[in-house]
C-alpha cells in the first residue's frame, strides 16, 4: 500500500519546476564549499552584509530581472534576443538625462557633483522605462501583428538597438556621479537595494501571472495557440503584453546595471545578457516551445547562472574562457531535465523504499 503513495510523492516532486533549478544551484554551491575556501563566509560591516554569497545575490539581479520578463515571452512560444540592446538604450537615455555634456551643454565644474542631475530623479527613472516599454511594444508588434518569427523580429532590435544607444551618447562613455541614481546599484538595506527592486518586480509579475487571467492566457497560447483562438483568447494581445513586459523588465535591469558600474557604455552594457536570461528560464523548466512556466524557478535559474560566473572567477578562469566553461556547466545542468534522469531517480527511490519495507 505504501508504494503508490511513494510513487505519487516522487512523481509530484520530480514534476515540480522548482526541484531541478534548486538542485542545479545546490551542485554549484557544493563545488564552492569543497574547492573554494571561505566562499560561504559572510560578514556584517557598516550596516550591510559582505561575502561571495552576497556578491552572487547582488550581481545576479539584472539577470533575474531579465529572466522574469523572458519567462513570459518564452512561455508564449517566443524569444527576445534584444533585451541586452534595450538595456544599452535605457542606460544611454538615463545617462544623457543626468549628464548631457555631449550635447554641448555647458556643465563645467558641476557634472561631477554627486548632488547634480540635469533632470529630476523621477524623470531619470520614468523616461528610460517608457523607452524600454516602447522597445517591447516594437518587438511585440512585429511578432504578434507582423507575423514575423520572434527570433528574426527581436534580432532587428538586437542589432540596431546598440547602434541607437551609441547615437544617443555620440559613442561616448558617460560617467555617472549622481548619488540618488547610484543608490539603485550601490545602496544597501542590509542586503543590496537592487535585490528589493527585483523582489518588487517579481511580486508584480507574480500578481499578474497568478491573480489575473493573463497567466493562464500566456500558458494557453504557448501550449496550443489554435485551441486558444477557438477558446476566445486573443493570441495577438497576449503576445504583445508578454513582449511589452519583457521590455519593461529589461529597462529595470538596464537601470540597475548602469547604476552598478556607474558608467553608460553603450558598446558593452548588457552584452550577452540575453543568453544568460534565456538559459535561466530554460534551467527554470520553461520549455522553449512554450506552455507551463514558473517565475520562481526562472529566478533561481538566474541565481544559478550568476553562481557559475562567480565560481569561475573565484577559481581563476579568465573572462575570455568563461563562456566556454559556462556552456559546459549549462549542458550538465540541462541533462537533469531529461526523462531518463527522472526515471532513474524514481527507480532508485522506489528500490530504496522496497528494501526498507522488507527489512
Amino acid at each position: 500500500m505504501e508504494h503508490p503513495v511513494v510513487f505519487h510523492n516522487l512523481r509530484k516532486a520530480t514534476e515540480s519546476k522548482l526541484l531541478f533549478p534548486i538542485i542545479a544551484l545546490a551542485i554549484i554551491l557544493l563545488f564552492d564549499l569543497i574547492f573554494i575556501p571561505n566562499f560561504f563566509q559572510v560578514s556584517y560591516q557598516q550596516g550591510h552584509l559582505y561575502g561571495s554569497l552576497i556578491d552572487i545575490l547582488r550581481n545576479s539581479m539584472p539577470v533575474v530581472a531579465l529572466a522574469i520578463g523572458m519567462t513570459f515571452v518564452i512561455a508564449t512560444g517566443g524569444i527576445d534576443l534584444s533585451v541586452g540592446a534595450t538595456m544599452a538604450i535605457v542606460s544611454s537615455v538615463a545617462a544623457l538625462l543626468i549628464n548631457p555634456f555631449i550635447t554641448g551643454t555647458q556643465l563645467t565644474g558641476i557634472q561631477n557633483d554627486p548632488a547634480f542631475s540635469n533632470s529630476p530623479f523621477w524623470l531619470v527613472i520614468l523616461l528610460p522605462l517608457l523607452v524600454s516599454i516602447f522597445c517591447g511594444l516594437w518587438n511585440g508588434t512585429l511578432v504578434a501583428y507582423g507575423k514575423i518569427q520572434p527570433m528574426v523580429a527581436t534580432l532587428i532590435l538586437m542589432i540596431s538597438g546598440r547602434g541607437i544607444a551609441q547615437l544617443i551618447t555620440n559613442s561616448q562613455k558617460i560617467l555617472i556621479f549622481y548619488k540618488p541614481f547610484l543608490y539603485i546599484g550601490h545602496g544597501w538595506l542590509v542586503l543590496p537595494f537592487a535585490f528589493f527592486i527585483v523582489v518588487a518586480l517579481f511580486i508584480i509579475a507574480w500578481l499578474i501571472s497568478r491573480k489575473t487571467s493573463i497567466g493562464l492566457f500566456i500558458e494557453s497560447v504557448g501550449a496550443n495557440p489554435r485551441s486558444s483562438m477557438f477558446s476566445g483568447i486573443d493570441e495577438k494581445k497576449v503576445k504583445l503584453f508578454a513582449y511589452i513586459f519583457c521590455g519593461f523588465c529589461a529597462g529595470v535591469a538596464g537601470l540597475i546595471e548602469t547604476s552598478n558600474i556607474t558608467t553608460c557604455d553603450a558598446s558593452n552594457l548588457g552584452m550577452n545578457m540575453e543568453l544568460d536570461a534565456i538559459l535561466a528560464v530554460v534551467i527554470g523548466g520553461t520549455m522553449m516551445s512554450g506552455g507551463r512556466y514558473s517565475l520562481m524557478a526562472s529566478a533561481i535559474g538566474g541565481l544559478a547562472m550568476q553562481a557559475v560566473t562567480t565560481t569561475m572567477y573565484a577559481v581563476g578562469v579568465s573572462a575570455n574562457s568563461l563562456l566556454a566553461v559556462k556552456g559546459v556547466v549549462v549542458i550538465l545542468i540541462i541533462l537533469l531535465y531529461s526523462q531518463q534522469v527522472k526515471d532513474l531517480m524514481r527507480r532508485i527511490f522506489i528500490t530504496h523504499k522496497v528494501k526498507e519495507t522488507r527489512s
